[in-house]
């Protein structure tokens, strides 16, 4: 099975394309903030969140709901394609439904290698994968860069990462979306 979760118009061949709107006329109207979601434990292969998980779980307990239910319906290996809008970037401030930052850093948190990994160097961060008994490995991560950007950062034709790096640290609207593929460990 693969999921299309908050799929609004974007409706795609192969997948169930799953919405809380039903004006978009999706396969399945779900509320992805209330749990449990309809899919069995362990039933899905490969979901996709383009431009969906930074407008759900203002509340942070909805928040881990959403990633518990996620972890839940996955087979083992299943992964989650995620696109969200870069926080630094118009497209995410500009837009009063976004409700929450996504980054490579706060989906890393899910991981239970990680955690364990960081709590022995003493780390301060948050082991959410070992509170929630959630395992997500991160398996690749895209920053989008705003083409203005893209033209500017460009040296002989190349993009320049470390400019690239510099300018999206210290400017908006560098960077326009991340795009994250996270795999269920189990």
């Amino acid at each position: 099975m693969k999921l299309n979760l908050g799929c609004g118009y974007n409706k795609l061949e192969g997948y169930i394309n799953v919405d809380s709107q039903p004006a978009c006329t999706p396969d399945e109207v779900v509320d992805l903030e209330h749990f449990p979601w309809p899919y069995p434990d362990n039933s899905v292969d490969k979901i996709l969140m383009t431009h969906v998980l930074e407008h759900l779980g203002a509340d942070k307990q909805t928040f881990f709901g959403i990633i518990k239910e996620l972890y839940r319906v996955c087979k083992p290996d299943a992964t989650v394609h995620i696109i969200v809008p870069h926080p630094r970037h118009d497209t995410f401030i500009g837009d009063p439904t976004h409700v929450r930052i996504i980054s490579p850093r706060v989906l890393s948190l899910f991981s239970k290698r990680l955690n364990r990994e960081l709590s022995e160097r003493g780390a301060a961060n948050t082991a959410l994968g070992l509170y929630l008994d959630v395992d997500f490995e991160t398996v690749s991560t895209q920053t989008v860069i705003d083409h203005a950007w893209m033209v500017k950062l460009k040296v002989n034709g190349v993009l320049d990462a470390e400019r690239a790096n510099e300018a999206i640290e210290s400017y908006n609207n560098v960077a326009t979306e991340y795009r994250m593929v996270i795999r269920a460990v189990k």
